[in-house]
């Protein structure tokens, strides 16, 4: 197959495709991260490119103006290279460059330096040890391995204990050229221990794990110094995999067609990214990062290792593995200490991964009497109910529509996404990230539309527009719509507006979630008003304004200091797993103790939705009886 060079004006950038290999996969092989929402499948119109010189192929889309078809636009999702090609890009297709990490993302990377496991000593995954053992004599001939492991059991209380054939092979010289002075490395593996590593002399200062969150739209690492357990830094970029869509299952139907390596190269390049800045930023020598701790849904984790997903989104939805073991972080190429471990926490199912049960760990829901609810709200919607005795969870398919995705005027939560909407004098106003021009809604902004655009009377219970004289509606794009900000006052020239069918989407995303969590309620044989505690997980959560959420229906009206924000409970309980033994061993108890409730399966889930599909609800005293 010929191979052709592309060339990317800006940030000109050049790499070497295959022929055949369309301007958006170039654009991704480049590092060069675009504005695409739809996975590639030519809907949103947002990929745009201006082919300078050289041929390519593809169909005219309906997305483009006749103006832009002159000027030599193209979608690059829908044009494909067929010689040396020079390309433009347009300022407004570029969704961000991964430079460093994405400055844009960097409203996700908030942390707590601290992180505690109640009742329990810190005891990290991997450990360094510094030891002294006194030099062999006749009297005393152990054999140097067997040494080693015996005094290693006394300092660290781990008795069953593996070691490569390489570390055995360089012990004794290590050990007879520092005076039987050395640290070792151990790493555990669940009940057993490895010693991965050693080292002449005292290096037990330099100890750092790495934290990662692995989202379907953003990724998050946080870097550990184990000796202080102390969280020293944590980076943030979007998800390169979100150019096959912004949707889990878009992107397992990509793996299906072009094989699981492509997704998990992506996945492991953006990590690796984090790695390294955080490396660099703090002074620590990757050598250094003895470890890896991920949490994610179950695709993700998939993707990370480079598992098979066709059977995940097939009936009966059944994973390849939901409990890997740990493994070598360069199995799958992720450049740490060579024989450093990596950690995939456990998941419970196909659809429910381990995002969740180390959001479980997080919060403590499983160690405390009284029933909590966890809702994560996003494109999977996955809900926990439960205490000490028992949890029960499940995962409604919610979509992109309450990330950004699918929206006409949808976007990431970048600078000039619009995060919230408000009434003030009686007109719409809003506020952007960065407080910059505004280029179109983010998640947090989408609650709070649906919600003012209720209170002005543009939209009526069911979501479609009022006809009442009052407000204007134009034809844009053949769809109906509604102007939220002219075209003069936004950062692209172009108006932000929202239409029917947008609103639409909305209602649906939040009905699945809602339905969802109404479901779990009613199979319990309990109300909300039964639930002591109630956590809204995840990052994008804690963005979330609670009175606009539950004023259209995404959750239930529960007094409000029952309410909490749990932030990213993802990463918080991938921390907490690292640091501390029990909490890795309990994690393992926390998916074993959890049912996992197949929402396909039950015979009202439909009728709940159904009922969940107006604003807020067609039930509308389950949103005025609690009180505040």
């Amino acid at each position: 197959m010929p191979r052709y060079r592309v060339i990317f004006l800006p940030p000109n950038e050049e790499v070497t495709v295959e022929r055949g290999t369309s301007l958006l996969e170039a654009a991704s092989t480049a590092r060069i991260s675009i504005k695409n929402l739809c996975g590639g499948d030519g809907i949103c119109g947002r990929c745009k490119m201006i082919v300078k010189e050289g041929d390519v192929s593809g169909d005219v889309s309906p997305k483009l103006t006749r103006e832009e078809i002159r000027k030599g636009f193209v979608l690059a999702c829908m044009t494909y290279v067929q010689s040396d090609v020079t390309v433009e890009i347009p300022r407004e297709t570029l969704a961000k460059e991964k430079v460093k990490a994405d400055r844009d993302a960097e409203r996700f990377s908030f942390f707590d330096q601290e992180v505690t496991l109640e009742g329990a000593d810190p005891f990290p995954l991997v450990k360094k040890v510094y030891v002294e053992l006194s030099a062999p004599t006749l009297a005393n001939n152990t054999a140097d391995h067997e040494r080693l492991f015996d005094i290693l059991c006394k300092e660290i209380g781990v008795c069953k204990m593996q070691t490569g054939l390489k570390i055995i092979k360089i012990l004794p010289q290590i050990l007879r050229d520092n005076n039987f002075r050395i640290t070792a490395t151990v790493g555990l593996r669940r009940e057993i221990a490895e010693i991965m590593n050693v080292e002449g002399g005292n290096t037990e200062d330099a100890n750092y794990i790495i934290a990662v969150d692995i989202g379907t739209t953003t990724i998050v690492a946080h870097l550990i110094d184990v000796n202080t357990v102390r969280t020293l830094d944590a980076q943030a970029c979007f998800n390169s995999q979100s150019i096959y869509g912004r949707e889990v299952t878009r992107r397992m139907i990509t793996a299906e067609k072009k094989g699981d390596n492509e997704l998990q190269k992506m996945l492991i390049q953006d990590i690796n990214l984090l790695i390294e800045n955080l490396a660099n930023q703090n002074s620590v020598n990757l050598k250094d990062i003895n470890a890896v701790v991920c949490a994610g849904n179950t695709a993700m984790g998939h993707f990370l290792l480079g598992l098979p997903v066709e059977n995940i989104r097939r009936f009966p939805y059944v994973a390849t593995s939901v409990d890997p073991p740990p493994l070598r972080a360069a199995e799958v190429e992720i450049e740490i200490n060579p024989r450093g471990l990596l950690y995939s926490l456990p998941g419970i199912s196909a659809w429910v991964g381990s995002d969740v049960t180390a959001g479980i760990l997080a919060t403590g829901l499983h160690r405390r009497e009284e029933t909590s609810l966890l809702v994560d709200i996003g494109t999977n919607g996955e809900t926990v109910i439960g205490n000490s005795e028992w949890i029960v969870s499940s995962s409604a398919s919610a979509g992109p529509a309450l990330e950004g995705a699918s929206l006409s005027c949808g976007m990431q939560a970048e600078q000039g996404a619009i995060e919230k909407f408000y009434i003030e004098d009686g007109a719409i106003g809003y506020k952007t990230i960065g407080d910059s021009p505004p280029k179109g809604i983010c998640g947090s902004g989408i609650i709070d539309l649906v919600k003012v655009l209720l209170q002005t009377d543009v939209i009526n219970r069911s979501g479609n527009f009022v006809e009442n004289g009052v407000h204007s509606f134009e034809e844009i794009e053949n769809k109906r719509s509604f102007i939220l900000i002219p075209s003069d006052k936004t950062r692209t020239g172009k108006p932000i507006y929202v239409t029917e069918s947008d609103i639409e989407n909305i209602i649906t995303a939040k009905a699945a979630i809602y339905a969802a969590m109404k479901i779990l309620v009613k199979r319990l044989d309990m109300s909300f008003d039964d639930i002591d505690r109630f956590y809204i997980a995840g990052a994008f959560g804690n963005f979330i304004n609670i009175e606009s959420a539950i004023a259209i229906g995404l959750i239930p009206n529960l007094r409000r200091d029952k309410i909490n924000y749990a932030g990213n409970t993802s990463i918080k309980g991938a921390k907490i797993a690292a640091l501390y033994k029990d909490a890795f061993l309990q994690i393992d108890d926390i998916r074993r103790k959890t049912t996992y409730y197949d929402l396909m399966g039950a015979p009202d889930y439909v009728d709940e939705f159904k009922k969940a599909m107006f604003i807020p609800h067609t039930d509308i005293d389950e949103f005025i009886s609690s009180a505040h």
